[in-house]
């Protein structure tokens, strides 16, 4: 409640109040204290908000490199989330790190902790739990790299590979490996500063008026 002139006069007289306290009232008085305090109140809960939502619901990554085109072009900006995620196959994720590689990697999860994995070098064929996985996203050939490959993923891991097949450096290689379901940052869901390649070019070409969702 803020005091007016006529109830300032009646409440505060000489006989019951003093210096400090009339000082107090004219201050919380002040419209532009409190004008002052909504504002700042205002930002801070905007700066906790956003700072929850990063924590906890989705952060911006930047794609670093050309493992995941098409799919994801080197720059594009993603929005990855990570609350209460569970890694899928088919999935797109940002893990914060390999088995000998610091760097954090963008990769496609093909194969889950207990899943039975083959890959037919020769046919570029792979088959998951003994089914042939369709993926239109794949660019260029599945080429072997310098790990064995596991039969069966090992529990509390993952399989990945970059859609840029013949350059992505992923589980087959022992740079990276088996990707530990802790070291997966969260899932890949959309592109908001997306690059587009030219007609019949290699060239991306940056494209602010198209968000897309990133194919599964």
């Amino acid at each position: 409640m803020k005091i007016d002139d006529k109830m300032y006069d009646e409440i505060f007289t000489d006989d019951n109040t003093s210096e400090n306290d009339v000082v107090k009232v004219k201050f919380n008085n002040n419209p532009l204290c409190d004008n002052i305090y909504d504002w700042v109140n205002s930002i801070i809960i905007a700066v906790v908000a956003v700072v929850i939502l990063l924590t906890f619901c989705f952060r911006l990554i930047d794609v670093d490199g050309t493992s995941m085109e098409k799919t994801l072009i080197n720059t594009d900006k993603v929005i990855v989330t990570n609350l209460f995620y569970t890694p899928q196959n088919g999935d797109v994720v940002v893990i914060s790190h390999g088995e000998q590689y610091d760097k954090p990697l963008i990769k496609r999860i093909i194969a889950t902790e207990g899943q039975k994995l083959e890959i037919d070098f020769e046919t570029d064929e792979i088959r998951v739990d003994g089914s042939l996985i369709d993926e239109p996203y794949a660019y260029g050939d599945t080429i072997m790299g310098d790990t064995k490959i596991p039969q069966v993923v090992p529990e509390g891991k993952v399989f990945v590979l970059g859609d840029n097949r013949p350059v992505s450096l992923d589980s087959r290689y022992a740079e990276v490996g088996l990707i530990d379901e802790e070291s997966i940052i969260g899932k890949a869901q959309f592109v908001i500063i997306p690059h587009t390649y030219k007609e019949d070019a290699l060239t991306p070409v940056l494209d602010f008026t198209k968000v897309r969702y990133i194919y599964k």
